[in-house]
């Protein structure tokens, strides 16, 4: 649950936390240098970070000062706790640097950075709020572009991608159960081989589209069977999965964005059932209510418009989609403070 105040926190106020912070875990006793903080250096540190925090407090915006001054906390929390070297600082700098080096307007390595740390999966859990039985929400990843082309009910959005057919279905309703007519459905996706058009390095359109709701609220498309594949790698999010012993691989799965007004813009993801990357998602993406059951059709199995496969096999999904309602939006400069519901 969370609070708003018109009225922010002054002075020495002890702000709340939540969650509250847990004891670190050693997992080695043996390998930690356990480093003891005199009383003097303890107050030298103290006395920078309550001298830095306060440097903010004339910012002109409540909201601006309040994230400023926490991201502050925790930052130099972080280097205390840790006990930051200098040649760790130089390394950090020098690897946000390469992450800025390689990003362009095709390529985001600081999104690549924010979903491998959770930190983008944490921001869609703050701001897509449990509603009923509102569908799950889940990251949007680095490769969602504007301007994608429109194809009508039944249309095929792949373009030419490369990969077996899939034939995806679904109605999208409000938390009444209410069909939505007209909702706008925005679906995108990576080939075969793992890529998506924007990485083919010419200007080609391919496995990405929008679609409208008919008056049932319900939606059908041709598209691909999703494969699992890598998130770039090559770079410096890349560097660290290595050094850190983690796979680069995403399960397999098919993107969502859906809105209508008066309605909470969703967007998510389906994964395909029995992935063997279900369990290891290199941007923690996977809800349980979104795994799918892609059907396997056998070819020449009769597809549902009767269209001509020639003869391969292709795959089908049902995926029905519920919409929050839209939440009322208030004064955005103000502090927000969350506390546990037992303590509201």
């Amino acid at each position: 649950m969370t609070s708003t105040s018109n009225t922010a926190p002054t002075g020495s106020t002890r702000l709340p936390t939540y969650p509250p912070v847990h004891p670190v875990r050693i997992p080695d006793p043996s390998r930690t240098n356990r480093k003891v903080v005199s009383r003097q250096q303890e107050q030298r540190e103290t006395a920078l970070v309550d001298e830095v925090v306060a440097s903010f407090d004339g910012a002109q915006s409540e909201r601006l000062k309040q994230l400023m001054q926490a991201l502050t906390r925790h930052l130099h929390a972080f280097v205390r706790e840790v006990r930051l070297t200098e040649e760790e600082w130089q390394t950090a700098i020098e690897f946000l640097r390469d992450c800025g080096n390689i990003t362009d307007d095709k390529r985001q390595e600081f999104i690549l950075l924010s979903d491998v740390l959770g930190l983008s999966m944490q921001t869609v859990a703050v701001n897509n709020e449990a509603h009923g039985s509102a569908t799950e929400a889940t990251v949007f990843g680095p490769f969602f572009v504007e301007g994608s082309p429109q194809i009508e009910l039944g249309g095929d959005m792949s373009f030419g991608a490369r990969g077996e057919p899939c034939w995806v279905e679904g109605t999208v309703l409000d938390a009444d159960g209410r069909p939505l007519s007209g909702a706008r459905v925005e679906v995108w996706e990576a080939d075969e081989d793992g890529f998506y058009d924007v990485q083919y390095g010419d200007e080609r359109t391919a496995a990405r589209a929008h679609l409208f709701t008919d008056e049932n609220g319900a939606f059908r498309f041709w598209g691909i069977t999703p494969t699992p594949y890598p998130i770039p790698h090559d770079g410096p999010v890349g560097k660290m999965l290595q050094a850190v012993g983690r796979s680069p691989m995403r399960t397999s799965h098919l993107h969502f964005m859906v809105s209508a007004p008066g309605m909470r813009t969703l967007v998510t993801h389906i994964f395909v059932d029995g992935c063997e990357y279900l369990g290891s998602d290199s941007v923690f993406g996977v809800k349980e209510s979104l795994i799918k059951d892609f059907e396997p059709q056998a070819a020449g199995t009769p597809t549902p418009d009767g269209r001509d496969l020639d003869d391969r096999d292709w795959s089908r999904v049902r995926f029905d989609i519920v919409l929050a309602p839209k939440p009322e939006t208030g004064d955005g400069d103000t502090f927000a403070l969350a506390v546990r519901e037992e303590d509201a």
